[in-house]
C-alpha cells in the first residue's frame, strides 16, 4: 500500500508540474499517430503495457518488465497515400537496466508546387522521422522508471526543421491483483531549427493508464486518459479523452483485439453522424516465435487507417 501511494503522489506531482507548461498548437503531429497496430487495435491503450517493444513510443517505463531482446516493425496505410513506419528495439544489460531504441517515419509523398499566382513550381516532397534513445530500470519492487531522448527531423519543399524531445514514464505493477498502472508525458522539448523565424511547440502528450488481465477468462482490459494537458477544458472535461481496449488471447496462437477512442469519435462526428469513428479491431497470430499483427481504426466517414507488424525474439 505504501509503494501504491508512493506512485499517486508521484503522478499527481508531475501533473501539476507539467500541466501548465504547454499549449495546444503543436507542430510534428506525425509524433502523436499510433504506429504499433497492436496499440492502435486497442485504440491507443497502450501506456500500461509491458509486454511489447513498441511501449517505448508510449512509456519508456514499460520496457523494464520486457524479456529476452525483443525488436518489432510496423507499417502504417494512411489516407491520401501517405505512409509511415516505424521500428522499435530492446535489450537488457546485467547490472545496468534495460535499453531501448526506435525510429518512427513519415513519408507524405509527392506534391506538384505552385508559386501565388498559380504558375507551376515544379514537384516537391515531404517527409518526417524521428530517432528515440530510452532506459528503464526499477525504482523498486514491482515499480520502473523510463526515459526516452528523441531527436526529430522534419523537411518539406526544400525546407527543414529540427527538434529535441524527452519522454518520461512510471509503471507500477500490482501482481496478486494482475494490474498494471502506467502514466508518461512525452514529446516535452523544443524546435532547434524553425522552418522559418517563428519557433513552434511540439506535441506534448500526458496519459494515464490501467490494465487488468481477468483471471478466469483469456483477456486484457485496458483504459487510458490521454491528452490531460489541454488548457482549454476543465479537468474533468479532459477525461472524456478516455480510450478503452480488450485483448482476448483465444489460444497460444490467436489473439482477438476490440478498441474505442472516445475522443476520436468526438472530433471525427460530422453532423450527427459519427459512423465507426473511434473504433478500432485488431488481430494478433503467433507463428514460430513471430507475432504477425493486423490493425483497423475507423476514422467514420473520412476513410479507415490499416496497421501491420511483426514482433519476434533475438
Amino acid at each position: 500500500m505504501q509503494e501504491l501511494l508512493s506512485v499517486f503522489y508521484t503522478l499527481i506531482f508531475l501533473f501539476i508540474s507539467f500541466n501548465s507548461a504547454f499549449c495546444q498548437e503543436s507542430t510534428y503531429q506525425f509524433l502523436l499517430l499510433d504506429m504499433s497496430p497492436r496499440a492502435a487495435s486497442l485504440g491507443g491503450s497502450f501506456v500500461s503495457n509491458n509486454d511489447d517493444p513498441d511501449v517505448i513510443f508510449y512509456n519508456p517505463a514499460g520496457m523494464e518488465f520486457l524479456d529476452n531482446t525483443v525488436v518489432s516493425f510496423s507499417f502504417v496505410k494512411y489516407l491520401l497515400d501517405i505512409n509511415f513506419a516505424s521500428f522499435s528495439y530492446s535489450t537488457e544489460i546485467n547490472n545496468i537496466g534495460r535499453f531501448g531504441a526506435a525510429i518512427r517515419y513519415a513519408n507524405y509523398g509527392t506534391f506538384t508546387g505552385a508559386d501565388d499566382f498559380g504558375n507551376l513550381t515544379g514537384d516537391y516532397t515531404a517527409s518526417e522521422g524521428a530517432i528515440l534513445l530510452g532506459y528503464s530500470n526499477l525504482l523498486d519492487e514491482n515499480f520502473s522508471y523510463g526515459a526516452s531522448l528523441e531527436l526529430i527531423y522534419s523537411t518539406i519543399a526544400g525546407r527543414s526543421s529540427s527538434g529535441i524531445a524527452m519522454d518520461l514514464g512510471l509503471h507500477y505493477q500490482i501482481p496478486a491483483n494482475l494490474i498494471d498502472v502506467g502514466f508518461s508525458i512525452l514529446n516535452a522539448g523544443t524546435q532547434m531549427k524553425s522552418y522559418y523565424s517563428t519557433k513552434e511547440n511540439l506535441p506534448v502528450a500526458m496519459a494515464f493508464g490501467v490494465s487488468k488481465k481477468m483471471e478466469h477468462i483469456p483477456v486484457r482490459i485496458s483504459l487510458d486518459f490521454h491528452d490531460l494537458y489541454e488548457q482549454d477544458i476543465s479537468f474533468v472535461q479532459r477525461l472524456n479523452n478516455f480510450s478503452l481496449g480488450a485483448e482476448f488471447f483465444l489460444s497460444r496462437v490467436i489473439r482477438l483485439r476490440f478498441g474505442y477512442d472516445n475522443q476520436n469519435r468526438t472530433d471525427l462526428t460530422i453532423g450527427q453522424s459519427a459512423g465507426l469513428a473511434g473504433i478500432s479491431l485488431g488481430l494478433g497470430v503467433v507463428i514460430s516465435g513471430y507475432t504477425f499483427d493486423y490493425g483497423f481504426s475507423s476514422l467514420g466517414q473520412i476513410g479507415a487507417l490499416h496497421r501491420i507488424g511483426v514482433t519476434t525474439t533475438l
